[in-house]
């Protein structure tokens, strides 16, 4: 059966028989659905990932956690101690730590991981480690290359969880795909890429961070992880059982959802933008006047109004507004102006003549607008193709997969694109920006001199936090006055659940729904 909290199902004839009410016996299990941005996940391996979703959390354990509050919890790690001149981090382990598959997690599981990181999409947050030294079986000395201000966050990031190094090793490229080893509360069961993905529970769990109240092993036995492209479909599943939690709700089902006497919803601060990219490299995006006019034609007062009823905040930048680098110069925030939008487009030769759309040397102004499935996206972009109309700008949606749709960005056959980030650190500017991952993750597919020096400079040459701060500040403003994309929509977290069925702590501590929480549910019984 689809319900995911299961009772143990006898008769009622053998009930009557018997002549009692037997109390109910539950299977602790539940079903989330993953949200819109987490689909797609092809491996599970932390190290060599691009893509990871919140099952990730479950399989595998950090050093360090991050709160909500931006604050940084002891987890693999009891503590540490950073050398005044930033050059060394020392770590003390957690004692009793085992991974999945029997082997302890100790010193020397840190020094064997950390190597692994060398050349994949993900070195750089190791990039600044020059080596670790064990010290003794459960102290482990990061010896840096240039200080890193911004190391606790990376190592409290989903692509630190620290796999077992046997496992990794004897599985080589099919590590996160056919099995995963961890020292997480639950353990992998099965995958099936782009389905869904089954955890059971790690029994021997006895190290959980202090941002769960359940100390030990999982109160539930099982949880299945489901991808469910449409949003609409996902909503459906969890008013009538199918689901227990639905993660990322869209803003414009909440009023829908809180009107359901069953489903209660958390909200929890946003951590990150939809936005649309512009492809510079695409006419005739590659003039910087068509951008800006592009980016000034979208109205994100409106959108928030009549597509998210209000819900969440218009994005005028490409960091979340809780940053202290999303506090740029005021002038290179951007804010609907149709008029110089429209005087843009004049100065660019893209003229108006008899018909809705603009013309150039007889081409007229028809642009691709791609987005994946789901129906926030979708819905955007039909208000994104609207108030580009406005400004005599046609825009052809093209719906896509969430996989297909990075097939396209690395093909360097898109235009446009309503797309969205989830991350709450100013390090997204490197990963969306850096000139060495055009195509995807570099949408944009900018590449600049000036721009890289100032990625390198934000990302190597901090050294501490105040300096860091100042330039992914200079970093993000350069970037804004390329013109390289449109802000949109800074939304909250929404998370629904069946009341009826699990029980979901709130507040959810954490940045956003991991393990901590999965630790704490429970089934109503």
């Amino acid at each position: 059966m689809g319900y995911a909290i299961k009772s143990k199902l006898l008769s009622g004839t053998a009930l009557i028989a018997a002549g009692f009410i037997s109390t109910a016996a539950w299977s602790q299990e539940a079903t989330i659905a993953f949200a819109s941005g987490e689909l797609g996940a092809t491996s599970y391996n932390p190290v060599t990932s691009s893509n990871l979703n919140s099952a990730t959390s479950l399989i595998y354990d950090r050093l360090v956690e991050q709160d909500a509050d931006q604050s940084y919890h002891p987890h693999l790690a009891t503590s540490w101690e950073e050398a005044a001149d930033g050059m060394s981090w020392t770590f003390h382990l957690k004692d009793g730590v085992t991974f999945h598959d029997g082997t302890a997690f100790n010193a020397q599981s840190v020094a064997d991981w950390i190597p692994d990181f060398a050349e994949t999409e993900n070195a750089y947050l190791v990039g600044a480690v020059a080596s670790v030294e064990v010290i003794d079986d459960l102290t482990v000395k990061f010896v840096m290359s240039r200080p890193e201000p911004n190391f606790l966050y990376n190592l409290s990031s989903s692509f630190m969880g620290v796999p077992g190094a046997a496992a990794y090793d004897s599985l080589g490229e099919n590590f996160g795909v056919t099995d995963a080893v961890g020292t997480g509360p639950f353990k992998l069961e099965s995958f099936a890429i782009g389905l869904e993905t089954v955890l059971v529970r790690n029994d021997d769990y006895a190290w959980a961070s202090d941002l769960s109240e359940n100390q030990g092993a999982a109160h539930l036995e099982r949880v299945t992880f489901r991808e469910i492209p449409d949003q609409s479909t996902a909503f459906l599943e969890l008013k009538t059982g199918g689901l227990d939690v639905l993660l990322g709700v869209p803003t414009d089902f909440l009023q829908i959802l809180k009107a359901e006497s069953n489903i209660n919803v958390i909200q929890m601060p946003g951590t990150g933008i939809n936005y649309m990219p512009i492809n510079v490299t695409a006419a005739p995006f590659d003039d910087i006047k068509v951008r800006e006019a592009t980016a000034l034609a979208i109205n994100q007062e409106a959108i928030v109004s009549s597509i998210y009823n209000g819900v969440g905040a218009p994005a005028h930048n490409f960091l979340i507004s809780s940053l202290p680098e999303a506090d740029v110069a005021p002038e290179l925030n951007v804010s609907f102006d149709v008029e110089k939008a429209n005087a843009l487009l004049d100065e660019a030769g893209w003229v108006k003549s008899d018909g809705p759309v603009r013309m150039k040397d007889g081409e007229a102004l028809s642009v691709k607008l791609f987005t994946q499935n789901g129906t926030e996206f979708t819905a955007l972009a039909q208000v994104i193709q609207a108030q580009l109309a406005d400004i005599g700008m046609e825009a052809v949606i093209t719906v896509f997969d969430s996989s297909t749709i990075r097939d396209e960005y690395k093909a360097n056959r898109h235009q446009l694109a309503v797309r969205g980030y989830d991350w709450n650190n100013s390090d997204i500017l490197d990963w969306f920006f850096s000139g060495e991952r055009l195509g995807y993750p570099n949408v944009s597919m900018w590449k600049d001199e000036e721009g890289q020096r100032l990625n390198d400079v934000a990302m190597k040459d901090s050294k501490n936090s105040m300096e860091r701060v100042a330039n992914f500040k200079a970093y993000h403003e350069y970037v804004l006055s390329q013109h390289l994309f449109v802000p949109i929509y800074e939304p909250t977290t929404n998370i629904a659940y069946n009341a009826e069925r699990v029980n979901v702590p709130d507040p959810v501590r954490g940045t956003r729904f991991r393990a901590q929480t999965v630790l704490d549910m429970t089934v109503v019984e």
